[in-house]
């Protein structure tokens, strides 16, 4: 049995797992959750994840739920490349530390931008007051600047130092690889979805 990813792309977690899974070149089935029409609490998806969240992992017999545990089991079953996660101890940690961080930082202020601009003036019709999309966006600048500040001690991005990864064939001659990156730019795409009104209140991305 193929190895299975559940995931809603307007998640920001599920964007992550997909963009990973797919710039390593791993053989997985889609299988495609609408977060929007509640189908994570459908009786079979309460099989793979009891938690009832996306993204899902099913390889075989074996579940996996959460981004970051998926994204993990991913690198080390298919044994990516080592600037995805690195074997050495340190630039590892630098890795987990940024992944355990980005939750209550990148995320968070992130999909609040998402609501504010995008969400609440769309889908329930509410104009949202300038002072609070203004106030949410010094937030997300100021998780971006921390990022850029504190960059330069790890060796993933010392010669890269805004997150836009190591010389190659993608964005725009510059590949952002690694684990880091990769969740960033999960994160930091919501608001390409513009103009793609998901149409209702979305829970359970994890």
């Amino acid at each position: 049995m193929a190895l299975e990813l559940y995931l809603d792309l307007y998640s920001q977690p599920c964007r992550s797992v997909y963009i990973f899974a797919k710039k390593n070149n791993i053989p997985f089935d889609l299988r495609r959750l609408s977060l929007l029409d509640g189908e994570q609490y459908g009786e079979e998806f309460g099989k793979i994840n009891m938690i009832r969240k996306a993204p899902a992992l099913r390889d075989g017999d074996f579940c996996l739920a959460e981004s970051i545990a998926i994204l993990l089991y991913l690198a080390e079953k298919f044994q990516t490349p080592d600037f995805w996660y690195p074997a050495d101890l340190q630039q590892r940690a630098r890795v987990n530390e940024y992944l355990s961080w980005q939750h209550m930082a990148i995320r968070m202020h992130g999909s609040k931008m998402f609501w504010l601009r995008l969400l609440i003036p769309k889908v329930l019709g509410v104009e949202v007051p300038q002072d609070k999309l203004d106030a949410a966006l010094e937030d997300l600048n100021g998780s971006l600047k921390l990022i850029e500040e504190n960059s330069s001690r790890t060796a993933l991005h010392r010669r890269r130092p805004h997150l836009i990864g190591r010389p190659g064939r993608h964005c725009g001659g510059h590949a952002a690889r690694g684990l880091r990156p990769g969740c960033f730019r999960g994160e930091t795409q919501a608001e390409r979805l513009e103009g793609q009104s998901p149409g209702r209140h979305r829970k359970g991305a994890v």
